[in-house]
């Protein structure tokens, strides 16, 4: 099968390798789309260098990149009870990838129907980010009608699905982005928008219940600031490409996760675990119109590396997909 695979950090290549081999629990699938996570272009990197004791010190340990997909089972496990072959579906592979090819085995708990209302390429952009989007604000900050949500990074692949979701929760959103994004995420439902070239809303008035970071670009001393004296600041996201480093968005990470046990205003270190539940959740918002994934633009497989270094560099808004 074609597909895009890693041999050494920092280089992908358009190239083949063997189907993968479906166990007892897994759905072999055929992949028709899939989409690009910061995720990806920290494997690729090897970024920051510190994340390579557990993907591969001189190599990732896993060959094919990519972990969103969206496709049509075309072969089930002897286990499987969910899924048989003909039916369309999406998930997150998680630390396994693989999704940019034309094949991947995937575990049935991570795996879900495609919502009926959208096509491979928009299913595909939902997994990983708005999975990241629903536990943080659901299951960790649980946050509650009338509450005040702060979303830094409101552009980004996950930050467009948190602000849709906090709206479908009842809470008033205030979303950051840059200038050009501005107008695209108050269409989403924000109810005020902070430009972050004109102002820094750590250092203005007004307080928020939770404040949900995805870009890593503040100090925890300025986030916290942000807060109301019961509020909760949640770290999350990929951080921004500064070219290679030690630590990169995980030493904001590492000094939350210090800090947490003694901070009067809550800090919490989220990170989503792929999940056919919540991606069932998902499905259920998507197809009664509360969720839609906003797609900045489209590169068939060949051309993965040239997606992945827009999402890196450029700034993608929401999501790039990967055409397969």
């Amino acid at each position: 099968m074609k597909a895009i695979v890693q041999d050494r950090y920092g280089v992908l290549e358009f190239g083949t390798a063997d189907v993968p081999v479906t166990g007892d629990d897994d759905v072999l699938v055929e992949v028709r789309a899939s989409s690009v996570n910061a995720w990806d272009w920290h494997v690729m990197r090897g970024d920051p260098y510190l994340a390579r004791l557990t993907m591969g010190i001189r190599r990732p340990k896993r060959r094919i990149r990519g972990r969103d997909f969206a496709g049509t089972v075309t072969a089930v496990g002897r286990n499987v009870t969910r899924f048989r072959p003909g039916d369309e579906v999406y998930g997150d592979l998680g630390r396994l990838e693989g999704a940019f090819a034309e094949y991947v085995a995937v575990p049935e708990g991570q795996a879900d129907r495609k919502p009926v209302n959208l096509t491979f390429g928009e299913a595909a952009a939902v997994p990983l980010a708005a999975n990241t989007a629903l536990m943080g604000l659901r299951d960790v900050a649980k946050v509650q009608p009338g509450q005040r949500v702060l979303i830094n990074g409101a552009s980004g692949g996950v930050g467009t699905f948190a602000v849709q979701l906090a709206k479908s929760f009842g809470t008033t959103v205030t979303a950051v982005c840059s200038t050009r994004n501005v107008e695209m995420v108050r269409n989403l439902g924000a109810d005020h928008v902070v430009d972050y070239t004109q102002q820094d809303f750590t250092r203005a008035h007004e307080r928020y219940d939770v404040v949900f970071d995805l870009v890593g670009n503040h100090s925890l001393r300025s986030l916290r600031r942000a807060l109301t004296p019961s509020g909760l600041l949640m770290i999350a996201g990929g951080g921004v490409s500064r070219g290679g480093s030690l630590f990169g968005p995980v030493g904001l990470v590492i000094r939350a996760k210090l800090l947490a046990p003694f901070a009067r205003r809550r800090v919490v270190v989220h990170s989503e675990t792929p999940s056919w539940t919540n991606l069932a959740a998902l499905r259920e918002l998507i197809e009664a119109g509360q969720v839609t994934p906003i797609i900045d633009r489209t590169y068939p497989l060949s051309e993965t590396a040239s997606a992945i270094d827009y999402v890196e560099i450029e700034h993608a808004r929401a999501k790039v997909v990967i055409s397969v």
